[in-house]
């Protein structure tokens, strides 16, 4: 039997939000992000791609290219609450479904036909998200993920497409090659350099010349470009929290010692929640003194999964936490208010440079492991952690 996946993307998911809020922006040329020089492109509107502006562009260049665009920080709780309302209409309708991102989604239909038109009933799932939010969406539906991702996007603003079973490979083969998903800004300028431009042109490459030039991501690409892809539905399941604590042998009131764990510990955090793709926005720090007596505060923040962010605020609210200057036994650090996401940039402040300082240190950390790359203040901590003498243990 075959598969039937539908893919639903909401349209310019933050500029969408932003205009409920405000009619005013509605048809104009809109960015989210940070509004300095340093600031890049959260995301923008249709109006605002006319003008070659994408996302992730340095906010000083978007500028330039649009000057009378309207930059806005965003709202990251109206985000929140807007993906949490569109994943209770699918959850209650679709028999599996996955999240992907915080305004992405894949449903497994299969089957179905039996009972609804696959299509038909995707259509009025669609239209039950728009009359309930206001938001823009749109789906593809194919055989698999990759066909209907990119089915989704050619459908964008705001339709629908549908790819009939056979027909797959013919969809493709006009599309630029950069439309396959995992295809980026270098491996699309490398695959151009070899004079394919096409999807047409991969289809009819030989898989061992992908694999040469690419190695395994070669034959993902070959693949994904010939439709075959049998990735699974995953059911969604949402992670609520990603937290770790530290239990002290000996009682301290060393605010380096403790500040260098706290700084480690949201490090690991950091890393862990970009490499699953999520972002956070909620922080909470957690004191134990030597009476046991334990105290949390917490701080709702703009979603990021961003060291520098973290760690500011994660000092913040531990000096404003640490007020009784006693003996302390265990110092916990939390992420909570995850949502998924490729958005790999605090979504309103940091700049480009910051953006691939993040991703060179991560590819260091997965090749070499998570401690081999790390902030000076937190090597305390890992001296301590990793001394089979010092009694430190894992709370």
């Amino acid at each position: 039997m075959e598969r039937t996946i539908v893919h639903m993307d909401l349209d310019t998911f933050f500029v969408s939000v932003s205009r409920l809020q405000n009619s005013a922006l509605v048809g104009k040329p809109v960015l989210v992000g940070g509004s300095s020089d340093r600031g890049v492109v959260a995301s923008c509107s249709y109006e605002a791609r006319k003008f070659g502006i994408h996302s992730a562009m340095p906010m000083k260049l978007a500028r330039r290219l649009c000057p009378e665009a309207i930059i806005i920080r965003g709202d990251y709780e109206d985000y929140s609450k807007f993906s949490n309302m569109i994943t209770e209409i699918i959850s209650e309708k679709a028999p599996v479904y996955e999240k992907s991102s915080i305004d992405e989604f894949y449903l497994d239909l299969t089957g179905m036909d039996k009972f609804f038109g696959c299509y038909q009933w995707a259509t009025e799932l669609r239209h039950k998200i728009q009359t309930e939010t206001g938001l823009p969406i749109s789906f593809g539906l194919s055989k698999n993920k990759t066909v209907s991702k990119v089915a989704t996007g050619e459908a964008k603003p705001n339709g629908q497409k549908q790819i009939d079973f056979g027909t797959e490979k013919i969809f493709l083969s006009p599309l630029p090659v950069r439309k396959i998903p995992m295809i980026g800004e270098k491996t699309s300028h490398l695959l151009r350099s070899m004079g394919v431009e096409k999807i047409k042109t991969l289809q009819e490459m030989p898989v061992e010349l992908l694999e040469n030039v690419l190695g395994a991501n070669g034959i993902s690409i070959w693949k994904k470009a010939n439709a075959i892809d049998n990735t699974p539905v995953e059911q969604y399941s949402e992670r609520k929290s990603l937290s770790t604590e530290e239990t002290y042998d000996s009682d301290t009131t060393d605010l380096n010692k403790l500040k260098s764990t706290l700084i480690a510990m949201t490090e690991k955090l950091a890393f862990q929640m970009r490499g699953e793709q999520k972002l956070t926005a909620c922080i909470t720090v957690k004191i134990r003194y030597s009476n046991f007596d334990t105290h949390t505060t917490q701080a709702k923040i703009a979603y990021t999964s961003c060291d520098h962010t973290l760690i500011s605020k994660v000092k913040e609210l531990f000096e404003k936490l640490y007020q009784r200057r006693m003996l302390i036994r265990l110092v916990g650090v939390r992420f909570s208010h995850l949502v998924g996401g490729a958005y790999q940039i605090n979504m309103f402040d940091d700049s480009e440079q910051m953006i691939k300082l993040y991703q060179a240190m991560d590819q260091l950390k997965k090749r070499y492991g998570d401690d081999k790359i790390q902030r000076a203040i937190s090597l305390g901590y890992q001296l301590r952690k990793f001394n089979p003498f010092n009694g430190l243990a894992s709370g």
